[in-house]
């Protein structure tokens, strides 16, 4: 599936008066209960893994980097957000938290099917949380093995429900010496990798006219280049959580901490003077 026409569609109920022709204008929030999407089995290249993990700060590996499958199911993310069905715009929608859970390491040339899901909006002070849950399966001689699962939460900004608690509570991680420089072209080169080529991540000018000063990094790529920071201590089986806090403008500098806590880590990206852009942990399953 072609990344720019997912976005297009994507983008067209934003576009006022466009958003109201049949086949894009959105159903009501009220009375949504879910939609689902399944890709084909795809099988895991070596060429695609390799180059993820140029861009992400993984080592070559004949398994591939904990957070990779997130590629194989942003096209089903992006078709049930562009789905009329769907309650609210993709343009505009805030990816809040991501939950990966990997239950073993999955082997490059290894078959994997895909399905993606997304139920009842959760009440949040500022809006509705739509939590997408995603289960990643291996083909082999025993049936279909889950192997990798993934919630990603997009808050939609609206009318909020005051007292709703929405957030996971991270323990704090140590601040570090170490100090990422963060290239103009950051998140052009996680684009090709990813299809995530969303405009407020590729140039000043596309950033700018959706409300940012300049292009951002991808909040899936700050947690990639965290947990590839953290990937030689962490076990086959675990899990790791973050938030996503304020965005890391590109180019830019940024400095990541971690601290053992029980089970893992505590970990976190900041901006130098100490203003969070990431914070997460990872558990031992």
């Amino acid at each position: 599936m072609s990344a720019i026409p997912t976005l297009l569609r994507a983008a067209l109920p934003s576009i006022p008066v466009v958003n109201q022709l049949p086949g894009i204008k959105k159903a009501p929030l009220a009375g949504f209960s879910g939609l689902t999407r399944t890709r084909p089995p795809v099988t895991v290249e070596r060429a695609d893994v390799e180059a993820y993990a140029r861009v992400c700060g993984f080592p070559t590996k004949d398994v591939v980097p904990l957070p990779y499958p997130h590629l194989l199911v942003f096209d089903l993310q992006m078709a049930i957000m562009s789905d009329p069905a769907f309650p609210a715009p993709a343009i505009g929608t805030v990816h809040l938290e991501n939950s990966i859970t990997q239950h073993r390491p999955i082997a490059i040339g290894e078959t994997l099917s895909v399905v993606a899901s997304v139920g009842a909006p959760v009440a949040h002070a500022k809006g509705r949380v739509f939590e997408f849950v995603t289960q990643v399966r291996a083909a082999g001689a025993g049936g279909d093995e889950l192997v990798w699962e993934e919630t990603s939460a997009y808050l939609r900004r609206g009318r909020g429900e005051d007292g709703a608690s929405y957030g996971t509570v991270f323990p704090e991680a140590a601040p570090s010496p170490i100090q990422w420089q963060l290239p103009a072209d950051l998140g052009r080169r996680y684009a090709a990798v990813s299809g995530d080529a969303n405009p407020i991540h590729l140039y000043p000018l596309t950033a700018k006219a959706l409300g940012f000063p300049r292009q951002i990094a991808h909040g899936m790529w700050t947690m990639a280049r965290c947990v590839a920071a953290l990937e030689n201590r962490l076990p086959d089986a675990v899990r790791v959580d973050v938030a996503f806090k304020k965005p890391v403008l590109l180019p830019g500098t940024v400095a990541f901490g971690s601290t053992p806590v029980d089970q893992g880590f505590a970990f976190g990206l900041t901006s130098p003077s100490g203003k969070p852009h990431l914070a997460g942990r990872t558990t031992a399953l």
